[in-house]
């Protein structure tokens, strides 16, 4: 029964696989029930991201789930943020005439996230992603034939095949309120979704999903006891520059080729 959540909260529910509906039904409870009023004066306010996308990161299967990334938040924008991380729904194709689009340079995590990739695939070196190098791999994605894929849907579509749960640690943007304030108040939501995920997993004799947490905020769930049962992949936010560098995630991502096109 969701008869204790305010009505906007209730039907941003209805985007959610049937596997995880009775789940995040108790962990809301257990949200509610650290900060009765929260809930309520979300639904009251204007938050993103909207068009009842609230719980869009829970349309993937709970059984198809291997890894869980959590970023920090939504992007600040009505059009980019679609309530799953990273994945910049403002953003059509990913390349331009002279490299990535104008729309992928703009959300900046995603395209460090892009360029990490590249460098891991070797279409790019650490120490030139910029300027005739991206020419180059863009004028090479886009040529008759080429393998790559040229739209975010595609990379959204190759990672959820991946088995990521794509997750913000806050749920929400509120201009007026700090992000890390409302994380804060998201969790015990977190920590009851990553129980509950542990306690299904196990249940069925499966090995628990890889957190690959990312920026100071996602590291937060580490306080969680809960999280010692999970493998875990850290790294800095991807609006740094040096998530690019960053060994471990090329290592991780690497071998998925995420920017080539599924046969």
């Amino acid at each position: 029964m969701t008869d204790f959540l305010p009505v906007p909260i209730r039907a941003a529910l209805d985007c959610v696989h049937a596997s995880w509906l009775p789940l995040l039904e108790r962990d809301l409870q257990a949200m509610v029930q650290a900060n009765p009023a929260y809930l309520s004066d979300l639904a009251a306010s204007d938050y993103l991201p909207t068009e009842g996308r609230l719980f869009a990161a829970f349309s993937q299967p709970l059984d198809a789930v291997r890894y869980v990334l959590v970023g920090e938040g939504p992007y600040p924008r009505a059009a980019s943020a679609t309530g799953v991380c990273f994945m910049d729904g403002a953003v059509g194709s990913l390349w331009s005439e002279k490299g990535l689009s104008k729309q992928v340079n703009r959300a900046t995590s995603l395209r460090n996230f892009m360029k990490m990739l590249l460098v891991a695939d070797g279409q790019l070196t650490v120490e030139n992603t910029t300027g005739d190098a991206m020419l180059g791999v863009a004028q090479q994605a886009q040529m008759q034939g080429s393998a790559a894929i040229q739209k975010l849907a595609d990379l959204q579509a190759n990672i959820v095949k991946q088995g990521f749960l794509l997750l913000n640690a806050s749920l929400v943007f509120r201009s007026n309120v700090a992000p890390v304030k409302d994380a804060k108040a998201w969790q015990p939501f977190m920590q009851a979704v990553l129980v509950r995920m542990a306690e299904a997993t196990e249940g069925r004799g499966q090995r628990l999903p890889m957190l690959v947490l990312w920026g100071k905020i996602a590291e937060k769930l580490n306080a969680y006891p809960v999280t010692a049962r999970f493998p875990k992949a850290v790294a800095e936010h991807p609006y740094n520059l040096s998530f690019i560098a960053n060994a471990d995630m090329q290592e991780l991502f690497g071998p998925m080729q995420l920017l080539k096109r599924v046969v």
